[in-house]
């Protein structure tokens, strides 16, 4: 059997569906600089840092500004995101993610959060899911971007779990590139077409378990 001492999960996407909130202000923002910014644009953004992804949206809509309207068209995207995400509760937990994090700490499995989000302990808080973890990794607290891996590995650090008995749970490209640099394995949550790199890929965290997850990775080692 794989030998899983600690699982590490994205949040955007993975446990709660945030996304839609991201991009509802990015979507804004671009419309007031005045260009249209599509959800297959928004795709460029998944786990990447706030500061990041407004150079990605500047890029898409061929505007270029300084470094102080960089900040506060940052800052007011922020606003915008953060207005929405205050009114999250339970229920915007995604299918089966609060029931896999409760099988894993069952059964001993150590959990951290690996989040580029600022705002993740406000969201962890309004949907009730921050005794989930035992150590908690976000965008506070790193210097550096996925697909660096500093996220993750400051997690395994924090837990004090080998990173080879780590593995990550992501929807994100970048996020999948930061797990193999960190050395640990992966579940891609989404499509197989854009999660290629994840050692394994399932749809979403629903009807999923412990005892599926061993299984998948030892068919993987297998290979």
């Amino acid at each position: 059997m794989t030998d899983i001492q600690a699982c590490l999960f994205d949040l955007d996407g993975v446990l709660v569906d945030t996304a839609k909130y991201h991009y509802l202000a990015w979507k804004r923002l671009a419309e007031e600089l005045g260009f249209v910014f599509t959800e297959k644009d928004n795709e460029r953004l998944k786990g990447v840092s706030r500061t990041a992804s407004l150079q990605i949206l500047l890029e898409v809509g061929g505007v270029t500004v300084d470094e102080e309207a960089r900040q506060q068209l940052a800052e007011r995207k922020n606003t915008w995101y953060v207005e929405s995400i205050s009114g999250m509760d339970h229920s915007e937990i995604l299918p089966g993610a609060l029931e896999f994090l409760k099988e894993c700490r069952t059964r001993g499995i150590k959990t951290a959060l690996g989040s580029a989000s600022k705002n993740a302990m406000l969201i962890l808080n309004n949907t009730g899911l921050t005794p989930c973890f035992d150590a908690i990794i976000d965008g506070t607290k790193t210097s550096s971007a996925k697909p660096d891996p500093e996220v993750f590995l400051l997690g395994a650090s924090e837990l004090g779990i080998s990173p080879s008995a780590c593995i990550v749970f992501e929807d994100a490209e970048a996020g999948i590139e930061a797990a193999i640099r960190a050395g640990m394995r992966s579940v891609g949550i989404g499509s197989p077409d854009m999660l290629g790199r994840a050692d394994i890929v399932v749809p979403s965290l629903a009807g999923f378990s412990v005892s599926r997850l061993n299984r998948l990775m030892d068919e993987t080692a297998a290979l």
